[in-house]
C-alpha cells in the first residue's frame, strides 16, 4: 500500500513543510528508510576513508573492516535513533528540536545544522561539476581545469544543481521511489567499479602487514563515525516522518544502520585495501582522479558515471534535509521555494570556489570540522532527551509564540541550550584546523590529536543534560501527537 502510494505521488510537488504530517497520512514502511541511506552512501568516494585508516593508523586489513562496521555502521544506528523521533512527532528533526531548546534556543542548532548541510552540498556539487570536466576531457579533449574553461565549469555546475532541484523539489515521495532504483543501477555500476579496482590490491602486503594497538582501532572508529553517520545524524527525522505508527523503533534503527552501513563497510574496505603499500590514494587532494588512475583506461568513463551518480544521490537528500532546516528558521516560503534558496547559496558558493577562489577543500573541509562540534553536542542532548519524551505536541511545535507550549523561559530551554553551549566550548578546546588554523588548547592531547574530541563533546553534552533532568513535560499543556 505504501509502495504503491509513493509511486503514484512520485513526480507530484509535496506540499508539506515543517508541519507534522497527519496520522492518516503516516504509511511509510522501514525498507523505504533502507534504500534511502543506501543510496545516500553509494559514492565511490568513500574509498578514501578507507585508505586512511592504513596509511595514517597502519590498521591491518581485518582492523579495518572491524572499524567499518563500528565506524559506520554504528554511526548510522545513530541516525537510526533519531529517526525514531520522527516517527514520533512526524516533523522534521530541526522542528522536534524546539521541544528540546524552546523556539528561540532552537535558531542556534538550526543554523549549525543549516550552514553544514550546505557545505557538504557545496563539496558535492564542486566534486560533481570537477567529475563532468574529467568526463568531458576524456571524450572531447577539452580541459580539465576548471578555470581553463570556465563556461563548462558553470554550466556542469549548473546540470548538477539543476538535477539535484528537480528531486529535492519535488519532495519525499518522488525522493524514495528514485533512491530505491538508483541503487539498484550505480551498486551494479560500483560493484563493476570496484571489481577492476580490487586488481591493485598487494595481497601478500595486505596479509604481511602486522596489526595495529587497540588504540589505533579506536581513532580509527571515531575517524569513520565522525566522516559518516554523524553528518547524517540532523537529517534522520526529515526522512522519517512519514512513517506508520506502528513501526518498531529496532526496525528504524536497523534500517539506517544496514543501509548505509552496506556500502560504507564495502567501500571502506575496498579502500583500505587499495592502500596498503600504497599511500597514494589517502594522501591526494583529488581523490576522483587518484581512483581513476587505478584503472585501466577505458573504464574511466564507467567509472566518473559512478562517481556523478553517486554525489547526485547524496546530494538529493541533503539539499531535502536542508530546505526543510531553511523553513524551520522562520523562512516564510513553501517548501521547493526553501530547496531554491539552498540551491542558490551551494551554486554561489560552488561558482567562488572553483572560479575565483581555486582553493576549496582544505577551507571546507576545517569549516565542516568546526560545525561538527556543535553538532555533536545536539545529536546527545536529542538522544538523551528521546529516551525521555513519548510525544510532541503538534501545535507548540509550529507555534513560535510567547504562546507556544515549547516557549519555556524567554523561548529558551536553559538546561539544553546551557549543555549544549557547555560541550561546544570544552569539544573547542581539543580541536585543531589546519596548519596555520584555528587551535585549542587541548588540541596536541591524545584525544585532540587523534581527532577524538567529539566524543568529549557527545558525553558532555549528553551527561550535562541528563543531569539536569533531560525531557520535561510543558506546564499547563498535555503534549499529544498529531
Amino acid at each position: 500500500m505504501a509502495s504503491s502510494s509513493n509511486s503514484a505521488n512520485a513526480g507530484k510537488i509535496e506540499a508539506r513543510g515543517i508541519e507534522p504530517v497527519p496520522e492518516n497520512e503516516c504509511r511509510g514502511h522501514p525498507l523505504q528508510l533502507f534504500w534511502v541511506w543506501f543510496a545516500a552512501n553509494i559514492s565511490i568516494l568513500g574509498l578514501p576513508l578507507g585508505a586512511t585508516l592504513v596509511a595514517f593508523q597502519h590498521l591491518a586489513f581485518w582492523q579495518a573492516m572491524l572499524v567499518a562496521v563500528i565506524g559506520a555502521a554504528g554511526s548510522f544506528a545513530i541516525v537510526g535513533v533519531i529517526s525514531i523521533a520522527g516517527r514520533r512527532g512526524h516533523a522534521p528533526s530541526l522542528t522536534l528540536s524546539r521541544a528540546i531548546f524552546g523556539v528561540r534556543g532552537n535558531i542556534g542548532p538550526t543554523i549549525v545544522s543549516l550552514l553544514s548541510r550546505l557545505g557538504w552540498e557545496t563539496v558535492n556539487t564542486t566534486t560533481g561539476a570537477f567529475v563532468l570536466l574529467s568526463l568531458c576531457s576524456i571524450v572531447f579533449g577539452t580541459s580539465a581545469d576548471a578555470k581553463a574553461s570556465p563556461a563548462l565549469t558553470l554550466a556542469f555546475i549548473a546540470v548538477f544543481v539543476a538535477a539535484t532541484l528537480v528531486v529535492s523539489g519535488l519532495g519525499h515521495a518522488t525522493l524514495l521511489v528514485i533512491q530505491k532504483w538508483s541503487t539498484w543501477v550505480f551498486g551494479a555500476l560500483n560493484l563493476v567499479v570496484g571489481a577492476f579496482l580490487a586488481g591493485s590490491i598487494d595481497w601478500h602486503a595486505v596479509f604481511a602487514a602486522a596489526p595495529a594497538p587497540a588504540s589505533a582501532v579506536v581513532i580509527g572508529i571515531g575517524t569513520i563515525a565522525a566522516g559518516t553517520g554523524i553528518g547524517w545524524a540532523n537529517a534522520g527525522a526529515d526522512m522519517s516522518r512519514y512513517q506508520a505508527r506502528d513501526v518498531k523503533a529496532g526496525a528504524l534503527v536497523a534500517s539506517a544502520a544496514f543501509g548505509a552501513g552496506i556500502p560504507l563497510v564495502l567501500l571502506v574496505t575496498l579502500g583500505a585495501l587499495l592502500s596498503v603499500g600504497n599511500d597514494t590514494l589517502a594522501s591526494a587532494t583529488d581523490p576522483i582522479a587518484a581512483i581513476r588512475e587505478l584503472l585501466p583506461h577505458w573504464m574511466a568513463i564507467p567509472y566518473l558515471i559512478a562517481a556523478f551518480g553517486g554525489l547526485l544521490l547524496s546530494n538529493y537528500l541533503s539539499v531535502y534535509s536542508a530546505g526543510l532546516t531553511t523553513l524551520t528558521l522562520g523562512l516564510k516560503v513553501k517548501r521547493v521555494q526553501a530547496v531554491v534558496v539552498d540551491i542558490v547559496a551551494i551554486t554561489t558558493g560552488s561558482v567562488y570556489f572553483m572560479l575565483i577562489e581555486g582553493s576549496f577543500y582544505g577551507p571546507f573541509i576545517g569549516f565542516i570540522s568546526l560545525l561538527a562540534v556543535p553538532i555533536t553536542a545536539w545529536v546527545a542532548i536529542f538522544i538523551v532527551d528521546l529516551a525521555g519524551r513519548d510525544h510532541y505536541h503538534a501545535e507548540a511545535l509550529l507555534d513560535v509564540s510567547p504562546r507556544s507550549a515549547y516557549w519555556y523561559r524567554n523561548g529558551i530551554e536553559w538546561r539544553a541550550f546551557g549543555a549544549w553551549a557547555i560541550a561546544i566550548v570544552l569539544g573547542l578546546c581539543f580541536l585543531s584546523i589546519g596548519e596555520h588554523g584555528f587551535r585549542g588548547p587541548f588540541a596536541d592531547s591524545w584525544l585532540g590529536h587523534n581527532g577524538l574530541g567529539w566524543i568529549v563533546t557527545f558525553t558532555v553534552a549528553g551527561g550535562l543534560y541528563a543531569m539536569l533532568g533531560g525531557a520535561r513535560r510543558t506546564q499547563g499543556l498535555q503534549e499529544s501527537t498529531t
